[in-house]
């Protein structure tokens, strides 16, 4: 679906196995997922504000960011109430959603790679999770202390559903590092980019110097060596142009398949996790899926169809009914 000849926000979940990308997820038309550091974060994680004048591209993108967000509040979509009355699901439809969204390999490098049929495995974090927020330069005082906050509670959010802990840390020792730039900040992003994706920094450096308008945000995901299925670390990006309510809608999605949630699907609803954009923050039926993929029955590295029994118990305690 096409928006005034707006062509549909891209949002990259990218799992990198070595030099391959399995995206988790990749839309083509317009829907738009929308200074104080959180405690404990030290060391130079935030870049020292600049005094520049916006380039004449980032004008141009905070304009079309801006557009497309108010052309999409207009029909009713980027809703924030988590569902609601007209979008009742059950058991049934839960375990569908989470076998789309949690065990499905989308993209690799050079072809697809069961997409769409839930062949993967379940992938998920053993470690701790320890984040960092890293601000570009460009970014305004105002913008990185409301940021700063909407990141910290949106992390106590996720550790309280996922019983996984996830906490600040500093950003030598940070393992989840989330930035938000614009795309004056590209020549910081570039030489941040070897110091937290080491292994992959020629291909990661290539993808952020290629990101077209149509890319509104993107989380890349390293899974570990092992365990199996387990999750090393992982890379949010957030473009500084947005509106408020689109880099809160980033924040939502990516840092949530930033915990291995990677797939977006048409199907799934009411969810962030779907490329119609109807709703901007996590849903109650997400806040199940995240339980779901961290309940403890489950384990890194189980198939789908290894799973499903115990997805579908999980799936009828957390809606309260057997349909």
């Amino acid at each position: 679906m096409a928006l005034a000849g707006l062509t549909r926000p891209a949002r990259f979940a990218l799992a990198l196995l070595g030099l391959a990308f399995l995206p988790a997820c990749l839309e083509t038309a317009p829907t738009l997922k929308p200074v104080a550091r959180p405690a404990g974060l030290k060391g130079p994680a935030t870049a020292p504000l600049a005094s520049q004048t916006p380039s004449a591209k980032r004008l141009e993108l905070t304009d079309y960011y801006a557009r497309i967000q108010e052309k999409l509040l207009a029909q009713g979509l980027m809703r924030t109430d988590g569902g609601g009355p007209d979008t009742r699901f059950g058991p049934a439809t839960l375990i569908e959603n989470f076998r789309t969204v949690a065990f499905t390999e989308e993209y690799r490098l050079g072809g697809l790679s069961g997409a769409g049929t839930g062949s993967g495995m379940l992938h998920r974090w053993t470690k701790p999770v320890r984040y960092a927020v890293r601000f570009g330069a460009s970014v305004s005082a105002d913008q990185r202390s409301s940021d700063s906050g909407d990141i910290t509670r949106f992390a106590a959010r996720l550790a309280r559903l996922s019983g996984h802990p996830i906490s600040a840390a500093p950003a030598a020792s940070a393992n989840f590092h989330v930035l938000v730039m614009s795309t004056d900040d590209e020549a910081e992003l570039m030489a941040l980019i070897p110091r937290i994706s080491p292994r992959n920094a020629r291909s990661v450096k290539s993808l952020f110097r290629n990101l077209s308008r149509a890319t509104h945000c993107l989380v890349l995901i390293q899974p570990a060596a092992e365990p199996e299925g387990a999750l090393e670390s992982a890379i949010v990006l957030i473009r500084a142009e947005h509106p408020r309510l689109g880099r809160q809608s980033c924040i939502h999605e990516e840092m949530t398949q930033g915990l291995g949630l990677m797939k977006d699907s048409r199907y799934a609803r009411p969810s962030i996790f779907n490329d119609d954009e109807e709703f901007a923050f996590l849903t109650t039926h997400d806040e199940m899926l995240l339980k779901m993929l961290y309940d403890r029955r489950l384990r890194p590295g189980m198939s789908f169809p290894e799973a499903r029994p115990i997805a579908a118990q999980i799936a009828r305690e957390l809606t309260g009914t057997n349909f």
